[in-house]
């Protein structure tokens, strides 16, 4: 037995809707690689995509693929491998990218045409309405109704609820224009946005919402400049009733992005329209954006969410599991809520683990499981995280409003020579590379170019606040992607 088509698609688009929100998917990135791809089959954990061509699918292994795997896993509660075909052939012609398993030979005939393992087969035939009412659930999970309120969040969502029962055009009868929450990762400042715009489109049926990222506010902006076609991009925007943006905070230090964004939010104060904010820090604390931002992100109601106490985390955890159909026991809950304290997603985690060892294992979590699972997010939270160059070259291009390709290359005009600096820098402080590898990294530059470079820029945040700020916000950033 596999999973049934219409709810493999259904999986499937919200996998893809998932991918999407990630930080690390541009809206180009999705549009030209990922939303193309198709679901062919899921049978067991392998799930079989198509894709248009040879290309598609070369690039899809090369950089989406750990993308793809972790978010079906995050949707389905265990994890899944991906084949990937070409769209109009057979699989079996399709240079799949991971060959499947040879099948192992069986003592007596089976029943299972498909190709299933046997094991899985039972596994599914037992828990597959339970997924896919799982899954179906958390579709419409981002709402008041599941958000768990407690002493870390009240406040914050009390706005929230406020804001979302206000009629188009009268956010001036509440001192909550803009709202603007923030507090560390993890700690459910999304759910909030989305559950607003739930109940504001419920009262508002003909509102026009948008809610982004900012990382996707700065690539559309980027996109609309060289197509040249800067007044759509600045009337889709303009006309919104209800503008929400998740992690403003990195727009900081982006000169032409908060010159935009200002101009945006004046028009939409101006006509009494809402703005919902969230960031990782408070205005005041994002050292890089300019102070006519901050004034205004502080004329409404400012909201933080700290780390949820004990009581909040022991419900968040009922919550999880019973989305899942996971009974836990007393003690394993108790685990749980006094060991995993810094997010939310911490906790999701270790539910959606016990998850996985029930329908693998075919028994109720233990309290012996239930620290082995612990034990395993706690280890892989202490691991350094691998920064990318590509990434901090990203980050510091838009910064500085260049191209990544001004970094690496030969050129020196501009801000190029200093972004390309700063780029050096923190490539050296955040990844650990020698000198050698680095200088690579950036077009075969010799070892006395890039010493030369780590010394004027810390030299530079030595002397000059305003190079240190610039260059603090770019880190934090990256590490808040």
């Amino acid at each position: 037995m596999s999973v049934s088509m219409d709810s493999i698609q259904d999986i499937f688009d919200y996998v893809k809707a998932l991918c999407k929100e990630q930080p690390q998917t541009s809206e180009t990135a999705y549009n030209v690689w990922i939303r193309p791809l198709q679901i062919v089959s899921m049978t067991g954990n392998n799930v079989l995509l198509s894709v248009p061509s040879e290309f598609h699918l070369n690039m899809i292994q090369t950089h989406h693929i750990p993308l793809l795997e972790n978010t079906f896993e995050s949707v389905m509660g265990f994890p899944v491998q991906i084949t990937l075909c070409i769209a109009g052939k057979e699989p079996a012609e399709a240079a799949p990218v991971r060959p499947a398993e040879p099948p192992q030979p069986e003592e007596e005939p089976s029943d299972n045409d498909l190709g299933v393992n046997p094991d899985l087969l039972n596994l599914l035939q037992e828990t597959e309405t339970t997924l896919i009412d799982s899954f179906r659930n958390a579709k419409y999970e981002f709402t008041f109704d599941t958000f768990i309120v407690g002493e870390s969040n009240r406040f914050a969502y009390a706005a929230c609820r406020a804001v979302s029962q206000q009629k188009i055009g009268q956010s001036e009868t509440l001192p909550y224009n803009p709202l603007f929450i923030y507090g560390p990762s993890g700690l459910g400042k999304t759910h909030l946005l989305r559950a607003i715009s739930h109940d504001y489109q419920k009262n508002n049926p003909i509102a026009h919402i948008i809610y982004i990222t900012s990382e996707t506010f700065i690539n559309e902006l980027i996109t609309s400049i060289s197509k040249k076609n800067m007044e759509e991009f600045r009337q889709k925007y303009r006309k919104a009733d209800l503008l929400m943006i998740d992690d403003i905070q990195f727009i900081a230090g982006k000169t032409q992005m908060q010159e935009e964004f200002f101009h945006t939010f004046n028009e939409l104060h101006q006509y009494g329209k809402q703005i919902v904010i969230t960031s990782d820090r408070p205005p005041k604390e994002i050292k890089t954006l300019e102070d006519r931002l901050k004034n205004r992100f502080e004329w409404g109601l400012l909201a933080d969410i700290t780390y949820p106490e004990y009581e909040t985390r022991v419900a968040i955890i009922q919550r999880k599991a019973s989305l899942l159909n996971l009974e836990l026991s007393p003690e394993i809950c108790d685990l749980l809520a006094d060991k995993l304290k810094s997010n939310i997603r911490q906790l999701e985690g270790a539910v959606k683990k016990l998850k996985a060892h029930q329908t693998y294992g075919g028994a109720k979590p233990t309290i012996n499981i239930a620290n082995s699972v612990v034990r395993e997010i706690l280890n892989n939270e202490n691991q350094p995280i691998p920064y990318t160059v590509d990434r901090i070259i990203e980050e510091v291009a838009k910064t500085y409003d260049i191209s990544a390709e001004d970094i690496r290359s030969k050129k020196k005009s501009g801000m190029i020579p200093l972004a390309r600096q700063v780029s050096i820098y923190i490539v050296h402080e955040l990844t650990g590379m020698s000198q050698e590898a680095i200088g690579n990294e950036f077009g075969g530059r010799d070892h006395s170019t890039i010493v030369y470079s780590l010394k004027t820029i810390k030299k530079k945040i030595d002397t000059d606040p305003k190079t240190k700020a610039i260059v603090e916000d770019i880190v934090k950033n990256i590490r808040s992607k």
